[in-house]
């Protein structure tokens, strides 16, 4: 990839094209898919690669240790040469859903006390310490790290489903002290949040959730050297809300997601930057690209949202895919139109 495809933040250089492991089949076949697809991009200059422990019950995270491992082994690639995240919150299974999910839960959660059953939110979301402390044991072990590069809590809004927004700051602060600690410890970096709905809806909504609340949360637990320092959300031409919606409170002024973002330094990373594959109804973006060049004009969206800087993209592909995804041309160039990226 050429250089003009990364952004800079901080000391990092984050190529604006990711590879994401959230799709697929718990299966040796797509765990082969997903191995030479991480190993090609990585190869390819792609230097982003996101996971979370529950996608495809923790094949994903291992899925990509393995290929990490191979790289590093064979000497072509560097550990810091690559930023990695994942996410904790949803209850994951081990390789496969269990016959027996309630049994499963008690045996690996309950019984050992990693989580009392009036902890768990909408019967699969948890964020106490306890329980963040053992998922983020458990990623290190998946992905063969002794440091994770971004933690995210993910999807915190589920909380709000079942708790007062009074309770869910108390549960916010005490899972960003966790975290912290874990900064400290070396367990990772940084943290941050990555949520489907909880930035793309209106103030008033139930489930809504303010950067600006949680920064606050952040600098109090931690002060301004705090470590929530990202952010993920679906961003893409179907879900355009971090940039359209104004529904974030900035002092007395409401402003988007990515402004506020861009306000307090935090970097956001694009989900669902080509929605998960269906723009346009097509499966295979290498066909997608040319349909939506003709059908959307992408070099004007693109420059009415003055490319904001701090914004990443993650998609997945299979092995087949990434040569083409990753050439310098302008599927790329779409391609992070499509994520808008400064």
């Amino acid at each position: 990839m050429a250089a003009e495809h990364f952004r800079t933040w901080g000391d990092l250089s984050l190529s604006s094209v990711g590879l994401g492991t959230y799709l697929g089949d718990d299966d040796d076949a797509t765990d082969a898919l997903y191995r030479a697809a991480i190993i090609r991009a990585l190869e390819l200059g792609v230097n982003v690669l996101d996971s979370a422990i529950n996608y495809r019950h923790q094949r994903s995270e291992r899925t990509i240790g393995e290929a990490l491992r191979a790289l590093i082994g064979r000497g072509v690639l560097k550990r810091e040469e690559v930023l990695v995240a994942t996410k904790g919150g949803f209850i994951p299974f081990d390789g496969t859903l269990p016959v027996n999910r309630s049994a499963y839960l008690l045996e690996t959660y309950i019984h050992p006390g990693i989580l009392e059953p009036e902890e768990i939110v909408a019967g699969c979301h948890a964020m106490t310490p306890r329980y963040l402390m053992d998922q983020i044991e458990r990623s290190r072990k998946n992905l063969g790290l002794e440091t994770i590069d971004v933690y995210y809590l993910h999807n915190p809004e589920t909380q709000l489903g079942e708790v007062s927004r009074t309770e869910f700051l108390r549960r916010i602060r005490s899972a960003f002290e966790t975290l912290e600690r874990a900064c400290a410890a070396g367990a990772m970096r940084w943290y941050g949040t990555a949520t489907w709905n909880g930035y793309r809806q209106p103030p008033e909504a139930r489930d809504s959730l303010a950067l600006e609340e949680l920064v606050t949360v952040a600098r109090d637990v931690a002060g301004e050297e705090h470590h929530f320092c990202f952010v993920q959300l679906p961003f893409n031409l179907a879900m355009p809300e971090a940039f359209t919606l104004r529904n974030q409170p900035l002092g007395r002024e409401r402003v988007s997601l990515l402004e506020a973002a861009s306000h307090f330094g935090i970097y956001v990373m694009a989900a669902a930057s080509v929605y998960q594959g269906q723009l346009a109804g097509l499966r295979l973006l290498p066909l997608a690209v040319p349909a939506l060049e003709l059908a959307l004009d992408v070099r004007l969206l693109a420059s009415q949202l003055a490319q904001p800087d701090g914004v990443g993209i993650d998609l997945v592909n299979r092995d087949q895919c990434v040569d083409d995804l990753l050439a310098d041309g302008p599927q790329l160039r779409l391609l992070e139109r499509l994520g808008v990226l400064g």
